[in-house]
C-alpha cells in the first residue's frame, strides 16, 4: 500500500474506532431509492461530478466551496450523480456536506471515503448516500466482499475502485459499479490510459466507472467507446469558480 495512503487508512482507523465506542447505526433492510449504476448506464453522459475542497496531493483546490451552491448547479448542468468526500484532515469534506447535498438534490449520492469498516456502511446509508467507495488497494479480497454484503442489505450500492492492473484479482462480482482510477497512488501521475488497459478485463455485466485525470469530452467519448458508462471528474470543475458552469461548459465541447 502507497504510504499516503497508508497514513490515510491509519487515520482513518483510529477516527472510526473514536467514532464507533459511542454512536452505531443499522440501516439494515433500507429499501434502495437511487440506483447510481442504473443512472449511468442509461445517462448519455455518465458525469459523476465530485464535491471536493482539497486532495494530499494538490492541497487546496476550492477550500470555501459551499454544498448549497456547488450541488445544485451540477444537477441542473447535467450530472448523472455526485460524488461527495466526506474525509475531513486529507480532503476538507465532511458527513454534513452529504447530508446538505442529500436536502438539494434527487440524483445518486455517493460517498466518497475510505471504507475500513461496516460501521462507516451503516453511517453512509444513515447521512444520505446512495452508493459507497471500496479501494481496493486499502481492503483485502475477503473485506471487498463482506463490505459489499453489508452494503446491499442497507440498500446501498458499491463503487469497488481499482488503480492498476494487478488489482483485478480483487475484483468482486458482486459490486455493482468498478472504477479505475487513472492516478497512480505512489506518483499520483494520471494516465487515462490506464481505464482504457483496464476495460479489456472486465465483464460487460458491470458498470465501468473512470475516474481522474479527464480533461475533455474527446476523453470521455473514446472511454464511452471502450464499454464505460461513469466518469468521475471533480478537481476539473472544482478549481473554477463556478463548478457547475464548468460541468456545463465540459458537456458543451
Amino acid at each position: 500500500m502507497p504510504d499516503i495512503l497508508q497514513q490515510i487508512v491509519d487515520n482513518k482507523r483510529r477516527e472510526v474506532e473514536a467514532m464507533s465506542a459511542y454512536r452505531q447505526y443499522d440501516c439494515t433492510g433500507r429499501e434502495k431509492i437511487r440506483s447510481m449504476s442504473r443512472a449511468l448506464a442509461s445517462s448519455d453522459t455518465g458525469i459523476i461530478a465530485e464535491f471536493k475542497r482539497r486532495s494530499p496531493s494538490k492541497g487546496d483546490i476550492h477550500p470555501m466551496a459551499m454544498v448549497s451552491e456547488v450541488i445544485p448547479s451540477y444537477a441542473s448542468a447535467g450530472a448523472s450523480a455526485c460524488s461527495i468526500l466526506t474525509d475531513t484532515p486529507y480532503f476538507g469534506g465532511a458527513l454534513t456536506d452529504l447530508v446538505s447535498a442529500r436536502t438539494l438534490t434527487d440524483i445518486p449520492l455517493l460517498r466518497k471515503d475510505f471504507i475500513i469498516s461496516e460501521f462507516q456502511i451503516h453511517e453512509a446509508a444513515h447521512h444520505g448516500a446512495d452508493a459507497i467507495l471500496l479501494i481496493a488497494a486499502a481492503l483485502s479480497r475477503d473485506e471487498i466482499e463482506r463490505f459489499t454484503d453489508c452494503a446491499h442489505n442497507a440498500g446501498l450500492e458499491v463503487l469497488l475502485e481499482l488503480h492498476s492492473m494487478n488489482e483485478l484479482d480483487r475484483f468482486c462480482q458482486h459490486v455493482d459499479m468498478v472504477g479505475v482510477n487513472n492516478r497512480n497512488l505512489a506518483t499520483f501521475h494520471t494516465d487515462p490510459a490506464l481505464s482504457l488497459k483496464v476495460a479489456k478485463e472486465l465483464p460487460d455485466s458491470v458498470v465501468r466507472v473512470a475516474e481522474s485525470g479527464l480533461t475533455s469530452m474527446q476523453e470521455v467519448r473514446r472511454l464511452r467507446d471502450a464499454g464505460y458508462r461513469g466518469f468521475l471528474i471533480g478537481e476539473t470543475f472544482m478549481r473554477e469558480s463556478d463548478p457547475g458552469d464548468a460541468l456545463a461548459r465540459f458537456l458543451a465541447q
